[in-house]
């Protein structure tokens, strides 16, 4: 596990620390040490925990007592963990108060320049930019490498600012890469009691570290395919570059499943290592890789979902690419976002948070052989273990930035097309160091620290520190605000870009500004977070509306009140086929409309046409349209139809979509159906070629340098 979940971990409540263990006595050069170790690469050993429904008594009352699932007890490594939490999260874990801590070791510091790490003395660190305190570092808001080169070579002459800033930035990098770096971690089973849990512990430290069960899997894959280690390896370093990082425990899971249809580890598991030769391991590993290769894009465009830092947890990838490996690698366009509506449930209830491995075994046999809707079974899964899947804005009272709901909030932020505060580009895929995103304290710190907030008071720090008190901008942006009150910067940001501040929904009650009204300010924007998720997620169901139920047949619709939807970037009306209703005679121009947007849906995502229903959503029918064929009617409608088809896009497009009709409001209207294309597909107008995507709520069309650049990319997965 990532040093960065385990501390995450720690701060919700999910690692706990049981009384019986000794407080915290590490002296300070013990801390510096574990550091020095940490940013060398050094073994430092590995944490022990145990998982159980029943812990026993905890320090500080440090335990969430609804906690669904599994809570984590840590049995050895707390004299680490607590020091590596103070120096990363600049705080004292939640199971320890400060009287507990007799050597605090906050005040290391670490030299930017040459990789020393030393405790603070003013002699030695006193206008030298190049020191700054260890917690310091790991806070990209404070320490800012290009700052640091800038400070020092301002003050030598002697020195080379290129040079400087290429050490600096290293050093930087390779500290802070210490939260990314896994972490051993032995768990005793939940079945265990206490005595036995310790007497576990024991034999650990006597006798050795023991390999992880994924470990002992791929040791018995290399045993038949030699290479399997080092071309998952390769994989992984190809994955991260994209931005998405996995373990050889994730990867080798992915293996199991593929090969057996279960996700379990234990030797009852279907895997029987004798009984597959390296062709077969070589054929799964090609299946997983794949599968990857094809979610990764889908997760970036469609479900905004940039890197796994977006991700509280990759395990909820796993499901989704056991899917992938059984159905060659596709989704149709409606169970793509009923899937995309799944993870950000599992995502955000803390779906593997415990019982990780039977919970995974569980969904991948769900999604083998449910004979109905397994998707609305994996969600009932989810309800079933949380009691419900909205979000309340109680959910996010007291939560900070290691809780799910926080990159859940990022997430939708993306998805809602989010302004940066100051530049006006999207926060979604920027570029630069200077357009980096960062989390951005609406109620900056030190102005609320500075209005009746206590920095040494715990509760007052998790106010300070709460999900509805972040927004995402840019890191120019962020140091431009500074310390600003909200009262102050707000009208400046709604002067340049009006829809900023509701794009991270923002309370616009001006009254709220003010750090006497920051607590109401928090309610209202936790009311307004909770919404917009709720309505995130209700949206993607949209989306996948019509799906075909077990039988063959679709699911119900109201068409009444799906008609009177907005158009998006998934729907769109025209009042008829061909008839221009101002002039009561077909048009040319009414029929390319029809199959523009055709087109935009096969260049895009797919989506759905109304003909018959007009802009605002009034339900017109097809009456002129059929009268407009004389005898003929409606068979003459989709003739024509189909003719439109062939002479504009190609027969061959026809696979992809499906007209059917529907009464609405007593009045006929036509309902097309369009999947998204594997290819280009051009519209043919004249002896012209055109290329139309999909953009918002309209049909754009893109000129021949625009389409090479958009079909290169779109069409690489």
């Amino acid at each position: 596990m990532k040093l960065q979940q385990i501390l995450d971990g720690v701060e919700s409540l999910e690692m706990v620390m049981p009384e019986f263990q000794r407080e915290y006595v590490w002296r300070k050069d013990q801390a510096k040490n574990l550091m020095l170790s940490m940013y060398k690469e050094y073994p430092t050993g590995c944490l022990l925990f145990w998982e159980t429904n029943t812990p026993p008594e905890i320090k500080n009352a440090a335990v969430d007592n609804e906690r669904l699932g599994l809570t984590k007890v840590i049995l050895d490594g707390q004299q680490r963990l607590t020091t590596l939490y103070m120096l990363l999260r600049g705080e004292i874990p939640p199971y320890y108060t400060e009287a507990d801590i007799q050597n605090d070791p906050r005040n290391l510091s670490f030299n930017l320049l040459t990789s020393e790490f030393q405790f603070y003395k003013k002699s030695v660190m006193s206008g030298d930019p190049c020191w700054h305190p260890v917690i310091d570092c790991f806070n990209t808001e404070k320490v800012d490498a290009f700052d640091v080169a800038q400070s020092y070579t301002d003050t030598r002459e002697d020195a080379d600012f290129k040079t400087v800033m290429q050490t600096v930035s290293k050093n930087l990098g390779t500290l802070r890469s210490i939260t990314e770096r896994d972490y051993p971690i032995l768990t005793v089973p939940k079945s265990a009691t206490i005595d036995e849990a310790i007497d576990v512990f024991d034999n650990v430290n006597s006798e050795g570290t023991k390999l992880t069960a994924a470990e002992l899997v791929l040791t018995h894959v290399v045993g038949r395919w030699p290479q399997a280690r080092r071309v998952m390896k390769d994989k992984m370093a190809d994955f991260k570059d994209r931005g998405f990082d996995f373990t050889l425990d994730q990867l080798t899971r992915m293996l199991v499943i593929t090969l057996t249809d279960s996700a379990l580890f234990k030797e009852n598991t279907k895997l029987r290592y004798d009984s597959f030769t390296k062709e077969d391991y070589q054929s799964a590993w090609s299946k997983v890789s794949k599968a990857l290769d094809y979610l990764i894009p889908i997760l970036k465009q469609d479900a905004y979902i940039t890197t796994t830092d977006d991700l509280s947890t990759n395990n909820v990838l796993i499901p989704v690419v056991a899917y992938l490996v059984k159905n060659g690698n596709r989704f149709t366009t409606q169970l793509k976002y009923r899937f995309i509506k799944w993870m950000m449930l599992a995502l955000m209830w803390a779906r593997y948070s415990g019982q990780t491995e039977q919970r995974l075994d569980k969904d991948v046999n769900i999604i083998y052989n449910t004979p109905g809707d397994f998707i609305d079974e994996l969600i009932k899964q989810i309800e079933d273990q949380r009691g419900r899947i909205e979000v309340k804005a109680s959910d996010l009272e007291g939560r900070t930035a290691g809780h799910p709901l926080y990159r859940i909030l990022y997430i939708i932020t993306k998805a809602n097309k989010a302004e940066d505060w100051s530049k006006g580009g999207p926060i979604h895929d920027t570029i630069g160091d200077h357009n980096s995103i960062q989390s951005h304290h609406v109620f900056p710190i030190n102005y609320l620290y500075g209005n009746g907030y206590d920095g040494h008071n715990h509760m007052h720090r998790k106010t300070v520190n709460e999900i509805a008190n972040r927004a995402f901008i840019t890191r120019d942006t962020n140091y431009g605000i500074s310390d600003m009150a909200p009262r102050d910067y707000f009208p400046m940001v709604l002067e340049a870009y009006p829809n900023a501040l509701q794009q991270q929904f923002i309370p616009d009650n001006q009254r709220l500004w003010t750090a006497e009204r920051y607590e109401d300010f928090l309610n209202e924007r936790r009311n307004l977070i909770a919404d917009a998720i709720n309505d995130y997620l209700k949206n993607l169901q949209v989306k996948s509306e019509n799906l075909k139920s077990s039988n063959g047949k679709a699911t119900a619709m109201d068409w009444s009140e799906y008609v009177r939807r907005e158009e998006d970037y998934w729907m769109e009306k025209k009042s008829s086929l061909r008839i221009c209703l101002r002039q009561d005679k077909p048009m040319d121009y009414i029929e390319h409309g029809i199959v523009k947007t055709i087109n935009a849906f096969l260049n895009t995502e797919g989506g759905t046409l109304l003909i018959g229903v007009s802009d605002e959503g009034e339900v017109l029918g097809l009456e002129k349209d059929f009268a407009s064929f004389g005898s003929k009617g409606k068979d003459g409608f989709l003739l024509h139809y189909d003719n439109l088809i062939d002479k504009s896009i190609g027969k061959e497009q026809h696979a992809h979509l499906d007209l059917k009709f529907v009464q609405v409001e007593g009045k006929e209207v036509a309902v097309v159906k369009v999947d998204a294309s594997n290819k280009p597909v051009y519209l043919k107008k004249g002896k012209d070629l055109e290329f139309y995507v999909r953009n918002a709520a309209s049909s754009r069309a893109y000129n021949m340098m625009e389409a090479n650049e958009y079909i290169n990319k779109h069409w690489s997965r």
